[in-house]
């Protein structure tokens, strides 16, 4: 295994190094001054089993565009296989035409990450379970769900119940539960405009019982804010929780969540954060599930039994 990572998430790649106990390969990322990106690898990868480490952040598509260039770049340098571990997947809530005339914008990147030269490709809590279906390499879902069932079993909370923000995420919210061992409530929600988010009714118990919103991405915090009211006016605990792994915190997310009055916004490290300055935010490391899925990968074990608790 050949461990290089691009310029996305210095942390992340420091830590997935240090729990694999191996070295990150030697790279030269830039950019010129016109904005075009520029990569080089500063050892051979012939013959060599080639992982590349690229998330998305803030800049998702200058990310992408690096990531790209690394995948080609290992593919012209007659690396036998490209591997690519891209904890946050950009683009991935446009999985399907929802207005008329809309692109797939989940697919073509897929599309794009093979023609780069990627031979398989292991993302990190994909918005939709079918976008693993736009790939023609093959490609491992992972779940960050047993990272947050470890953290709230030790938090022993009082009458847990998981909350799906809306029915889409609710497939998602009952594997959550059921490794958590909790019960699970939905809720409907109607979305007006993009980044707004209206709860119109809640299915399952949540009264007296304290609440864990879970869900697969923050972005505006719209969603997280409108359940919230919605869940203490149905006579929830006032001690509630936020679960997310990717924590995209964009516009106005930070005031939201900081105003919001949650005990604690869950998240991972899948995202750099920057100035995240949110009462009660706790960051969980997914760089040892990642280095137990390289090593099954490379030994040739099975990736499923990780989840097996």
């Amino acid at each position: 295994m050949h461990l290089f990572a691009g310029s996305s998430h210095p942390a992340l790649a420091a830590a997935l190094s240090k729990e694999l106990g191996l070295p990150l390969g030697k790279l030269i990322t830039k950019t010129f001054s016109c904005g075009e990106r520029y990569v080089r690898f500063e050892e051979s990868v012939r013959g060599k089993e080639v992982y590349i480490l690229q998330t998305t952040g803030a800049h998702p598509n200058e990310d992408l565009m690096e990531l790209f260039l690394l995948c080609q770049a290992a593919k012209l340098s007659f690396a036998t296989n490209v591997h690519v571990i891209l904890p946050h997947m950009p683009y991935a809530r446009q999985d399907r035409v929802a207005e008329p005339r809309e692109p797939i914008s989940a697919k073509l990147i897929a599309t794009l990450l093979e023609e780069a030269g990627a031979d398989h490709v292991i993302v990190l809590e994909l918005h939709s379970d079918q976008i693993q279906g736009f790939f023609s390499v093959p490609a491992d879902g992972l779940s960050s769900r047993i990272i947050f069932a470890d953290y709230f079993r030790k938090k022993a909370l009082p009458n847990p119940v998981v909350v799906a923000p809306d029915v889409g995420g609710a497939k998602r919210a009952k594997k959550f539960a059921d490794t958590f061992g909790a019960p699970l409530a939905i809720l409907h929600k109607h979305r007006p405009e993009h980044g707004k988010a209206e709860v119109l009714e809640v299915v399952g118990e949540v009264k007296g019982r304290t609440c864990i919103l879970y869900d697969d991405i923050i972005d505006t915090a719209g969603t997280l804010v409108a359940a919230r009211d919605t869940l203490l006016s149905r006579g929830a605990n006032k001690e509630m929780f936020a679960a997310a792994t990717h924590a995209v915190f964009s516009g106005p997310a930070k005031e939201r969540l900081a105003g919001a009055g949650f005990t604690e916004v869950v998240v991972t490290d899948s995202i750099p954060l920057q100035d995240a300055e949110i009462p009660g935010l706790v960051v969980l490391p997914i760089a040892p599930l990642l280095a137990q899925v390289l090593q099954h990968i490379e030994t040739g074990k099975s990736v499923t039994e990780l989840y097996k608790q």
